[in-house]
């Protein structure tokens, strides 16, 4: 679903910018981009993420980098000053400590963030993977480490970058469309800035969602041909085939996905994929807890019960946190309730 929404993103941005013009429908557009992933990946396997994964990550720094010193030429600022510009905006605060009940109050997005980050990129088969094909312990032990260190940086820069756009907005006299989301492109692509900016934008976007999807396929594909359909108790002759009928089934699931974001969500997608990971990523994080904080037995078959009902009991009590809690509102830490239910749960069909 985070997959999905990602790509959403990139379809609705290719859509505005090339496909509209030629008449082609939201859905045909939607195909093509998954057509694509599809048939890259299922020629490659695992090698093929990691190259390409590779060169859309650099691809989507080097927009990123590229667009914050032009969009830094265009306000009139050197390096130095980007940097004071944007630590000083109202836009950078991080400490919110006045209020606990909103979604912005520090600790629930500390503690949000930090097991959001914890769930999807320790946990998620779709990171996961390149571990597992590393040559080691130590060197997925080396990859984990500098991966994190990267990311840091890479998502101040990122953040740095989205600042900067709504100050040039307000500097310029821009209107600000109906989505956060679309400020990116409206500038990229009406004249406001550099030629390059737009290009660099949509090879930005398109690598970002791209190398996301496409893990997430593979990811996807093996967790149920070997948790689900078992493949590797199947004759040898019998695993080809049925791998590429449910790497078929995912990227048909993943259209669909996209079509109903398409048609239900009127938010950012941002926020979006992050309160969809406060539901999906749930009973992920509260079956690991369970596993390494406890040395109880369950019952398997009642697993997936409760891996579903946690997620339906977190919507229910996000629904009407304002009338049971006295006004408060869920934020990021929403995931850990799900993680809560989901051990409780487990706690419940314990074997004796």
């Amino acid at each position: 679903m985070g997959s999905a929404a990602r790509l959403y993103l990139v379809a609705e941005v290719l859509q505005f910018l090339v496909f509209k013009q030629m008449g082609v429908p939201f859905v045909v557009t939607v195909v093509l981009t998954i057509a694509l992933i599809w048939l890259y990946t299922r020629k490659g396997g695992i090698r093929t993420i990691i190259w390409t994964d590779t060169l859309q990550t650099l691809f989507m720094l080097v927009a990123v980098g590229l667009t914050v010193v032009l969009l830094g030429q265009k306000l009139g600022w050197s390096l130095g000053e980007v940097i004071t510009q944007v630590s000083e905006s109202p836009l950078s605060r991080v400490f919110f400590f006045d209020d606990p009940k909103p979604g912005t109050y520090f600790w629930k997005q500390f503690l949000g963030g930090m097991f959001i980050a914890i769930a999807m990129t320790g946990l998620d088969q779709d990171m996961m993977q390149k571990n597992l094909s590393c040559r080691n312990i130590r060197e997925a032990q080396k990859n984990m480490v500098s991966f994190s260190l990267v990311l840091v940086f890479v998502n101040l820069v990122f953040l740095a970058l989205g600042a900067m756009l709504f100050m040039y907005a307000e500097q310029f006299g821009v209107a600000m469309p109906p989505k956060p989301d679309q400020l990116y492109p409206m500038l990229a692509t009406d004249g406001s800035l550099p030629v390059i900016v737009g290009l660099l934008f949509i090879l930005g976007i398109i690598a970002a969602a791209y190398s996301s999807a496409d893990s997430a396929l593979t990811a996807l594909t093996t967790s149920v041909c070997v948790d689900v359909l078992e493949i590797e108790k199947r004759p040898e002759a019998e695993r080809v085939p049925l791998r590429l009928r449910v790497h078929v089934i995912i990227s048909v699931v993943m259209v669909v996905l996209i079509l109903l974001f398409k048609a239900w969500n009127d938010d950012s997608v941002i926020k979006t994929v992050f309160r969809v990971a406060g539901y999906t990523y749930g009973p992920l994080l509260g079956l690991f807890a369970f596993g390494m904080l406890t040395r109880f037995a369950v019952k398997d078959r009642l697993v997936p019960i409760v891996a579903v009902l946690s997620p339906v009991i977190t919507y229910v009590l996000d629904l009407y946190s304002v009338q049971l809690f006295a006004g408060y509102k869920f934020g990021f830490e929403l995931l850990l309730v799900n993680g809560a239910i989901t051990m409780l749960g487990l706690l419940l069909i314990r074997r004796k």
